[in-house]
């Protein structure tokens, strides 16, 4: 694999002081469609017991997956899930959505998960919101002879060179997004087929990679990294003795210029500024 660039998540706080680590780029887009992952990973309630109390958003779409513990998801639409770990859900949130997540009471070992966001088109972003998860539903997954486990957790992926193997349930994702699990057991490995995607990041939650950087000399990259990877180029990821786990990221440019301003995410400041005004004037809806 050619690693075109590396980001390292930081630290940071959101909803009722809930501890994240986070990626985001809502200024240069390198990871377009993509524009923030954030990903929640403790054994500790105080770190993540507030929640995310009810909030809006506009114009962006939302990508929460659950490795271990759990949400329960509220929204103005009438939509009540508990997400639990190895579910999935996705909001296309459109012209709005006010929701809140909250831990599950019976989540007690801790609470290991992600957010995504997700850039949507000019054209869809007052459309009417769409919601999807995977609760109850099998979550398809591949696995090789040489240790590695594919899951695919949106959008449809290939697995060692056949193009495309396995769909997840959830499909549509803007930019023809598309997400997956790849777990490595120690000295596991795995080839990706993604050449109908321009945009691929590989997010390390586990282990660690190694790769040659542009001199040909030896890089490791560890938890907490974020790789943008050349499509162009075989996707074959090697774990070494501790293994990896990997949150793959593909798509498409969206290709279109953005403002964005906490939950909203519009293509002009007069947009941010209607979205306020709605959100403040009720427009958005409560939840029931």
């Amino acid at each position: 694999m050619k690693v075109l660039q590396r980001f390292s998540a930081l630290p940071a706080m959101d909803g009722d002081g809930v501890n994240i680590n986070r990626i985001s780029d809502f200024e240069l887009l390198r990871f377009d469609p993509y524009l923030m992952i954030d990903e929640i990973k403790s054994d500790n309630t105080q770190d993540f017991i507030g929640g995310f109390p009810p909030h809006p958003h506009r114009g962006v779409e939302t990508f929460t997956y659950i490795r271990k513990g759990g949400f329960e998801h509220r929204d103005q639409l009438g939509n009540v899930k508990p997400i639990r770990a190895g579910d999935v859900q996705w909001m296309s949130t459109g012209r709005g959505v006010v929701h809140s997540e909250m831990p599950l009471a019976d989540a007690t070992e801790g609470l290991h998960g992600f957010q995504i966001w997700l850039n949507m088109p000019a054209k869809d972003k007052m459309r009417a919101p769409i919601y999807q998860d995977s609760c109850n539903q099998d979550k398809p997954q591949l696995n090789n002879d040489h240790g590695a486990t594919l899951i695919a957790l949106a959008g449809s992926w290939g697995f060692n060179h056949n193009p495309l193997s396995i769909t997840a349930a959830i499909e549509g994702l803007a930019g023809q997004g598309s997400i997956a699990d790849l777990i490595l057991t120690h000295h596991a490995h795995g080839t990706l087929d993604v050449k109908r995607f321009n945009t691929l990041c590989v997010y390390i939650y586990q282990g660690e990679l190694h790769y040659l950087d542009a001199q040909g000399l030896r890089e490791t990259a560890g938890v907490g990294q974020l790789l943008l990877l050349d499509t162009h180029e075989i996707c074959h990821f090697q774990a070494e003795v501790n293994g990896a786990g990997l949150l793959i990221l593909a798509g498409n440019p969206i290709n279109e210029s953005i403002v964005q301003m906490g939950p909203f995410v519009m293509n002009t400041q007069a947009e941010i500024d209607q979205a306020v005004r709605d959100y403040q004037q009720g427009l958005f809806g409560q939840i029931v």
